[in-house]
């Protein structure tokens, strides 16, 4: 694989996916339902979300967590290390208003604290 060491690289192959960012975008506020995130993403297919959920979670980005009720009830949320890319999804709303004249009318993310990082 060409740039395998590459982090930009690595990190494209994860999130470039046609509707991750905005899988990502929505689970930043918070816990969803598999059909709260099919409703707020307008046009994806039950198949496309299905795909992209499964591949976030064996990224570890989204954590899956069924309940067991009667009906089954699952919640998808984002784990630490999803929550570490809603600044680039922050840095894109931005630079969407900014640069692009998109009027703001995404989902607003919450601010979201990320882990302090321990210098070596």
């Amino acid at each position: 694989m060409p740039n395998s060491d590459c982090p930009v690289c690595r990190t494209a192959d994860i999130v470039c996916g046609k509707w991750t960012l905005l899988v990502i975008r929505d689970l930043a506020e918070g816990r969803s339902r598999f059909c709260e995130l099919e409703r707020s993403l307008a046009g994806i297919s039950p198949r496309t979300l299905s795909l992209r959920l499964r591949a976030l979670e064996e990224e570890g980005i989204v954590a899956r967590q069924t309940y067991p009720e009667v009906p089954p009830r699952v919640e998808y949320a984002l784990t630490e290390k999803g929550r570490a890319l809603v600044p680039i999804i922050e840095s894109m709303r931005s630079y969407g208003t900014e640069w692009l004249g998109a009027a703001d009318s995404c989902t607003e993310a919450p601010e979201v604290p990320l882990p302090a990082v321990v210098a070596a």
